[in-house]
């Protein structure tokens, strides 16, 4: 009986994928559709995770790209930080450079740690390499979250997406050095003399990132959206402008789920199958990119079995009538057909012992002496 019930559960499992909702249309509106198809409420006060790029990076998530989300939330705009001294951020005073620069200001924006020394540390439940997140104090003035990121390969983490958001975009200064170290110091201008290694790292990211989820999650509610476009194979960091991306752009994606939407996101660069995504791919594995996704899998961050809705199709009648009817369908078949079998077998009548024959006299001499 316990093996039926378990081949049951397996069996719903199965249609218990995460959804990842997927476009080919990249505008500032169709952001603001596919937050849509999350159908979540983001309440309190909202914050708008982005990566404000330096003055010469070419690939971010412009604001004004991002202004219809920004309305639409009626959100603010976040950031930390860096740990880096090749750019303009890792000073406040030079990140509000960069800020006005980049047309931030424009905007309601928020530098989470920009008094230093005033962060907020988040503990890690069953940590695979660090035990607290170090984060900025005005990490505590938002009640949701809506996580912006610009889906691209990366020197150190392979790429970066939801998770590197949560994790490195969301670590105060101190909190990047302490993650880029494994845990061995927060000293930004150290940690790269003492850098942990990659697998570590890729583990210590996921162990960040999983703060930021719990804290969210605790308050009301934090999802994502993944935009594949401009996608290079390095990031938008540093003094230095990306090399020009050799992927095509491919579309914008959204979820409730940052493990199922970075991996979709991967799925769909590989599929690309071309030169300049084999490259990117390479440079992923390398760098032991989706370690990120696989610890924060272990931690319950989400999944990276995943069900891409394409919005473009207009298939909604697939997936939430069609899908679920037939799965109804089929449990019920199996529950009818477990019950008739465990009936049939109760209804097996036992057989009687045969008698004894003539052939049977050593076990009768047997019976015979047990009860003398």
């Amino acid at each position: 009986m316990k093996r039926y019930i378990l081949l049951l559960v397996l069996f719903i499992q199965t249609f218990q994928k995460s959804d990842v909702y997927f476009t080919k249309e990249i505008t500032p509106e169709k952001i603001v559709e596919m937050f849509k198809k999350l159908d979540v409420k983001l309440e309190g006060n909202v914050g708008l995770k982005v990566h404000t790029g330096e003055q010469e990076g070419p690939y971010f998530l412009r604001p004004k790209f991002l202004e219809k989300i920004y309305e639409h939330t009626n959100g603010t705009f976040i950031e930390c930080n860096t740990a880096y001294l090749s750019g303009q951020r890792h000073l406040t005073n030079l990140h509000r450079e960069t800020l006005e620069i980049n047309g931030w200001t424009k905007y309601r924006h928020v530098l989470m740690d920009e008094n230093d020394g005033t962060d907020l540390k988040l503990d890690v439940e069953n940590p695979h390499n660090i035990s607290v997140n170090y984060v900025g104090e005005h990490l505590n003035k938002f009640d949701s979250c809506l996580v912006l990121a610009h889906f691209k390969g990366h020197p150190m983490g392979g790429f970066g997406g939801a998770m590197k958001q949560l994790s490195i975009g969301f670590a105060s200064r101190a909190g990047k050095a302490y993650i880029h170290s494994g845990g061995t110091t927060l000293n930004y201008s150290q940690c790269w003399s003492q850098k942990a290694t990659q697998l570590d790292f890729t583990a210590a990211m996921a162990d960040a990132a999983s703060t930021i989820v719990k804290f969210f999650k605790q308050r009301k509610e934090i999802v994502y959206i993944n935009v594949l476009a401009n996608i290079s194979k390095v990031c938008d960091c540093g003094g230095k402008a990306a090399p020009p991306p050799k992927i095509r752009d491919i579309g914008i994606l959204a979820s409730t789920d940052p493990i199922a939407i970075d991996k979709a996101c991967y799925d769909l660069i590989v599929k690309e199958d071309t030169e300049g995504s084999k490259d990117w791919v390479n440079q992923a594995e390398t760098l032991l990119g989706l370690n990120t996704l696989k610890v924060g899998e272990q931690l319950g961050l989400g999944s990276m079995d995943y069900k891409l809705i394409d919005v473009d199709k207009d298939l909604w009648y697939v997936y939430y009538i069609i899908i679920p009817l037939v799965s109804v369908i089929l449990i019920v078949i199996i529950v009818i057909a477990i019950v008739i079998y465990i009936k049939k077998r109760k209804n097996v009548p036992t057989p009687l012992p045969e008698k004894a024959g003539e052939d049977d006299g050593l076990l009768g001499d047997a019976v015979i002496s047990k009860a003398e």
